[in-house]
C-alpha cells in the first residue's frame, strides 16, 4: 500500500461543457469536448485503477476536426459529431465526422465519416495514440512519473503498447476494422468517399493484465444491443419505479438518478448473481464501505437486490486480523478497496483498507432495514453471523476506552487522519477553528451505531431470543442517554460535531446533527433546536445544508468539507427532519437541493459551493466533485421516500405511508416500488393516497412511523 488512502490535492475536471466521462463498471473514459485525449490533462481511458489510453487525437485531411455537437445517451456512451474544415475560398465542408463510443471492460469506437458532396471525396485519416499506463490517483494529482518500461509494436496489423514495471505488466492492443498503414503510434488511411457515401472505421481497444487480454464488452462486427451494458441497462430501465408528476424537477432529477445509478453498478466475475454500487465517477469506480452502504440505502426505493448485493460482498471482506498498516480489525468493514496493480478481474483481487470508523455500524442498520422491506430472508439470515462481529468490532475496537463511544485514531501516518465520511485533514474543527486532535468520537458515528443496536435487537427478537434483545436494546438506551448528555453544547443550543481525545465537545456548528435526527439518537426535547439551527442562515445556503456553518471559523464555501454542501447529507437531514415531525423543514431543504439539481441539468453532484442562494442566485460547482457520484445520484431517492413517509416493516405485517407533499407538487405517481417480493404503486393527488399492489398480508398504517422508538 502506497499513500493512496491519504487527502492530495486535484486537478480541475472543469465544468460540464470542458469533458465528457462515460463509465461502465470499472472502465470509464475522461475525454476533451471532441472525444479527444490529451496526455497533459487527466483525460484518458482506464480500467481497473490504471489508465490504458493517455493520448487519442484525429486528423481528417492534416488538421483536427471541427467540434459540432456532442451527445452521451447512455453512461457508457457517447457520440461526438464534427466536420472537417471548409477547402480554401469556401464556407462550408461537405464532410461531417462522427465518432461513436462505447466502454467496458475495454472500448470501441466508431468512426464514420459522411461526404455530402456531390462528387467523390479524398480523405486522409490520421489517428495518434499513447499509452502511460499510469495510476489512477497519479493522473488525478497531476503526478504521473513515467516509472517502468514502455514499447509500443506492431503485431498482425494491430497497435500493441506494452508495459512493465517489476513484476506488474499492462498492455492495450489496439485493432482496426480496416488496415492500416502503422508507423510507431500512428495509424493511417487514404481513402476515397463516393458522392453521398459513408467510410466507417471501428477501432478496438483490448486491456492486458499480466498474462491475459480481457474481452471487451463491445467487440468490433458485433451488434451494438446486444452488449452486456446495453442488455444490463436496459433491463435495469425496465424494472426500475416509474415516476409521474406534475412537478418537472423532480421527475427530471429522479430520472437521472436511476440512470447514474444503474451505471455505476459492478459486477464481480467471482459473483455474477451480487450488485454493487461504485462510489462514484470518474476517480471513484470502486467498492466503498460507506458510501456503498449508504447509497444502497437511499436505493431501497428502486432496487433492494443493490443493498443485498452490498452487504453480501462487504461481508466477504469483512476484517479477520490486526493488521496496522491497513487498519484491518477483527469484524471491521472496509473504507475502499483499490486494485492498482493486483491481476485479477474479481473484486478479490483488490487491495483493501479498512480505516473507517461508520461502516461498520451502517453495515448492521443496513441489514435491519433490508430485513424491513421484506427480501431474501435466507440470504439475510446468512449475513447476521456477521453483523455479530461487527458489533463484537463496535465494542471491542471501535470503543477503544471503553466509554461506550466508537471513536477513530489512524495506526500509521499513511491512514486517513479523519475516519467519517467528512474525512478530509481539515474537516473536524472547533467553533474557533482548531482541529481536534484524535481519538475522535463523531456524534453522527454514535447515531448510526445506536441504529446497529436497534437492528440487531429486533433480528434477535425475531429469533426469540429475548436475553440478548434486551441487553442490545440496553446497550441503545444507555448510549443514547450519554450521547445526549456528552454531545449537547448547552450554551449554544446544538450538538457538538464529536468529542476529541480529551472528551472535549468540538463544538462548531455542522451538518452532521442531522445524522442524528435520522438515527433517533437525539432526545425530543432538543430536536426543536436542531431542527432550527439547520435551516437558520448560519447553515442553510437556499441550495440546502451546508456542512459548516457560515459563522464558524475555517468556513470556507468553495472548500471540500467545510462550508459546502453534499446531496446526501442533505437527504439525510431532511429523512431526519421528517422522522422527527418537522415537515416543513425537510420540505424545504428537499425542494432546494432538487432546485440545485435542477440548475445543474438534473444530475447532483458529489457536491456544491455553500455561497448564499440570496447573494448569487446560481450553483457554484466544485472543481473535482465525481459526477455522477453514487450516494449523490441516490439522494433524490431517499428524499422520494421521506416525501411519501413511506416505512415498510415486513415482519410486523405493517407498512406506514403518509405522504406530505409540499405545494409545488400537486400530483405524484409511483409505480413499482419493491416490498416484500411484490411491485407496489403509489399514487397521491391533494389528500387523496391510492395504492395498488401491496401483499395481502400487509396492513396500510395510514400514519407517520413513530420516531423516537419504531413502534
Amino acid at each position: 500500500m502506497d499513500d493512496q488512502w491519504t487527502s492530495h490535492a486535484s486537478v480541475s475536471l472543469g465544468g460540464p461543457g470542458d469533458r465528457v466521462t462515460i463509465v461502465q463498471g470499472s472502465a470509464f473514459v475522461i475525454c476533451a469536448a471532441d472525444g479527444d485525449v490529451s496526455p497533459s490533462s487527466p483525460e484518458g481511458f482506464f480500467f481497473r485503477d490504471t489508465r490504458f489510453l493517455s493520448r487519442w487525437a484525429l486528423q481528417i485531411n492534416g488538421q483536427p476536426p471541427e467540434a459540432l455537437a456532442r451527445a452521451v445517451a447512455d453512461p457508457y456512451s457517447a457520440t461526438f459529431v464534427a466536420r472537417t474544415h471548409p477547402q480554401p475560398g469556401r464556407s462550408d465542408s461537405n464532410l461531417m465526422v462522427e465518432r461513436r463510443r462505447y466502454v467496458g471492460r475495454g472500448m470501441r469506437e466508431d468512426l464514420v465519416v459522411r461526404n455530402f458532396s456531390e462528387e467523390p471525396a479524398y480523405c486522409a485519416v490520421e489517428l495518434v495514440y499513447g499509452a502511460d499506463f499510469a495510476d489512477l490517483f497519479a493522473v488525478k494529482e497531476a503526478r504521473v512519473t513515467g516509472s517502468g518500461e514502455r514499447d509500443v509494436s506492431t503485431e498482425d496489423g494491430t497497435l500493441l503498447f506494452r508495459h512493465r514495471n517489476g513484476s506488474h505488466r499492462r498492455s492495450l492492443r489496439i485493432s482496426f476494422s480496416h488496415p492500416a498503414v502503422l508507423d510507431g503510434n500512428v495509424a493511417r488511411w487514404e481513402v476515397i468517399i463516393a458522392s453521398k457515401g459513408t467510410w466507417t472505421l471501428c477501432q478496438q481497444f483490448t486491456c492486458g493484465i499480466d498474462e491475459d487480454e480481457i474481452e471487451p464488452r463491445w467487440l468490433c462486427g458485433q451488434p451494438v444491443a446486444r452488449a452486456k451494458p446495453a442488455e444490463r441497462m436496459a433491463a435495469w430501465r425496465r424494472s426500475v419505479p416509474v415516476l409521474e408528476t406534475d412537478h418537472e424537477g423532480l421527475r427530471a432529477v429522479v430520472a437521472r438518478s436511476a440512470e447514474d445509478l444503474g451505471a455505476l453498478r459492478i459486477f464481480d466475475p467471482d459473483y455474477p448473481e451480487r450488485t454493487v454500487v461504485a462510489a462514484g465517477a470518474p476517480w471513484f469506480m470502486t467498492l466503498f464501505g460507506r458510501d456503498s452502504l449508504l447509497t444502497a440505502w437511499m436505493a431501497l426505493l428502486v432496487d433492494p437486490e443493490l443493498a443485498l448485493g452490498t452487504l453480501q460482498t462487504l461481508a466477504r471482506f469483512q476484517g479477520a486480523d490486526v493488521k496496522p498498516y491497513n487498519e484491518e480489525e477483527p469484524g471491521r468493514i472496509l473504507h475502499e478497496m483499490r486494485f492498482g496493480e493486483a491481476s485479477s478481474l474479481s473484486l478479490g483481487g483488490g487491495t483493501i483498507y479498512y480505516g473507517t470508523a461508520d461502516a461498520t455500524p451502517l453495515f448492521v442498520m443496513l441489514l435491519g432495514e433490508l430485513r424491513r422491506w421484506g427480501l431474501a430472508r435466507e440470504a439475510v439470515d446468512e449475513l447476521l453471523p456477521h453483523a455479530d462481529r461487527a458489533i463484537e468490532w463496535i465494542q471491542n475496537f471501535g470503543d477503544r476506552d471503553g466509554d461506550g463511544y466508537v471513536e477513530y485514531q489512524r495506526t500509521s501516518d499513511r491512514g486517513l487522519r479523519n475516519q467519517g465520511w467528512k474525512d478530509s485533514a481539515d474537516a473536524v474543527r472547533f467553533a474557533d477553528g482548531r482541529l481536534a486532535d484524535p481519538p475522535i468520537a463523531l456524534a453522527e458515528v454514535q447515531g448510526y451505531t445506536y441504529g446497529a443496536y436497534l437492528a440487531r435487537a429486533f433480528f434477535a427478537a425475531e429469533e426469540g431470543d429475548a436475553v440478548r434483545s434486551a441487553d442490545l436494546r440496553a446497550r441503545a438506551a444507555a448510549l443514547k442517554t450519554a450521547f445526549n448528555r456528552d454531545f449537547w453544547v448547552e450554551e449554544k443550543g446544538w450538538l457538538a460535531m464529536g468529542l476529541d481525545r480529551d472528551k472535549k465537545q468540538i463544538d462548531a456548528l455542522t451538518s452532521n446533527m442531522g445524522h442524528c435526527l435520522w438515527t433517533g439518537i437525539l432526545d425530543a426535547d432538543k430536536a426543536d433546536a436542531v431542527a432550527r439551527k439547520l435551516i437558520s442562515p448560519d447553515l442553510f445556503s437556499g441550495w440546502g445544508v451546508r456542512t459548516l456553518g457560515a459563522s464558524m471559523t475555517g468556513y470556507n464555501p468553495i472548500s471540500y468539507h467545510c462550508g459546502s454542501v453534499w446531496p446526501h447529507d442533505n437527504a439525510i437531514v431532511a429523512a431526519g427532519l421528517m422522522r422527527y415531525g418537522y415537515v416543513r423543514e425537510a420540505q424545504r431543504v428537499i425542494m432546494a437541493v432538487l432546485d440545485a439539481a435542477v440548475a445543474q441539468g438534473g444530475r447532483l453532484p458529489e457536491l456544491f459551493s455553500g455561497l448564499e442562494r440570496m447573494e448569487l442566485p446560481l450553483v457554484v460547482s466544485y472543481p473535482t466533485s465525481c459526477s455522477p457520484q453514487a450516494w449523490a445520484a441516490a439522494s433524490p431517492l431517499l428524499m422520494l421516500r421521506t416525501l411519501l413517509r413511506l416505512d415498510p416493516w415486513v415482519p410486523r405485517g405493517k407498512v406506514w405511508l403518509h405522504p406530505a407533499l409540499p405545494e409545488q407538487i400537486g400530483r405524484l405517481h409511483v409505480g413499482r416500488i419493491p416490498i416484500a417480493g411484490a411491485r407496489v404503486s403509489v399514487t397521491v393527488e391533494g389528500d387523496k393516497v391510492a395504492v395498488e399492489g401491496l401483499p395481502d398480508d400487509l396492513e396500510l398504517v395510514d400514519a407517520p412511523r413513530h420516531p423516537l422508538t419504531g413502534s
